[in-house]
């Protein structure tokens, strides 16, 4: 099985990936990769969904609500930012922009006077450090090696740093097991208790919500969609008769099943 994720090699995105495919190709954007994976050209993609210190990754809620895919797995992985440089005197660090902010109190403790430069991943941000001298990067302990190595290890400004990461395939492969779901509701209306039907509609079954988050529609300015994750599988009576009240509230609009899926903890 080949996957897609975010590039180049040694990503964090690139370790989850190695745990659901044997073949792993890159790419430096989300939304690349989910529109590969709705277009049929790769059998899975690997996604960063939410980081427990940043939050979600809004790139991807994006693209999950512009490209019509299933969510057939979550990877949930700690993540052990390590600084790393070819010596101790640098002027930039390098890494992506969710890095950097994990680390915000570490660089600005030790290295107050350090530029910080967003790149496309953690690795763009090794591969600046391999190639420059004044430029240190931020990623995982393992990318060190003969040109540079690693000043501090565990960087993060918590140690509970973790991410997840979403498995994503054609629609065709949606699945309605697993103990945990995901979709996305574009009511295509607003007005005053809209949300808190929407909430009503799972707390009346006791279905338990662990994510909801909403974002422009880009239709008008104040539309919202939502997107909700929850503990149970659209298998459930409890799931079906939430999902067919919401989608009343939705009639409007639109209403897209992203899967049910089990969660899988890979450490490295």
């Amino acid at each position: 099985m080949e996957a897609i994720t975010l590039g180049p090699a040694g990503t964090y995105s690139h370790r989850a990936a190695r745990a659901v495919a044997d073949e792993v190709t890159f790419t430096e954007s989300v939304t690349a990769i989910v529109e590969a994976v709705a277009d049929g050209e790769y059998d899975r993609g690997v996604i960063p969904i939410e980081n427990s210190i940043e939050g979600s990754v809004t790139e991807t809620l994006d693209a999950l609500a512009d490209f019509d895919v299933s969510v057939v797995e979550e990877i949930v992985t700690p993540i052990r930012h390590a600084l790393l440089a070819q010596d101790s005197d640098f002027d930039v660090v390098a890494s992506h922009s969710q890095a950097l902010a994990q680390c915000r109190t570490y660089l600005e403790t030790e290295h107050p006077a350090a530029k910080l430069e967003a790149v496309a991943s953690t690795a763009r941000g090794v591969e600046r450090a391999r190639g420059d001298p004044n430029v240190a990067a931020i990623g995982h302990p393992d990318n060190a090696d003969d040109t540079i190595q690693v000043l501090a290890e565990d960087i993060q400004d918590r140690s509970s740093n973790a991410t997840r990461f979403f498995v994503i395939a054609p629609v065709s492969e949606r699945s309605d097991a697993g103990g945990k779901s995901t979709v996305i509701v574009n009511p295509n209306a607003n007005y005053p208790g809209l949300l808190l039907e929407l909430l009503e509609a799972f707390a009346d079954r006791n279905v338990n919500l662990s994510r909801l988050e909403s974002r422009p529609t880009g239709d008008r300015l104040g539309d919202y969609l939502f997107h909700i994750d929850f503990e149970a599988g659209f298998y459930e009576d409890r799931t079906k008769e939430a999902l067919e009240d919401v989608e009343e509230i939705a009639a409007g609009g639109w209403v897209r099943r992203l899967g049910s899926y089990d969660t899988r903890h890979v450490l490295y």
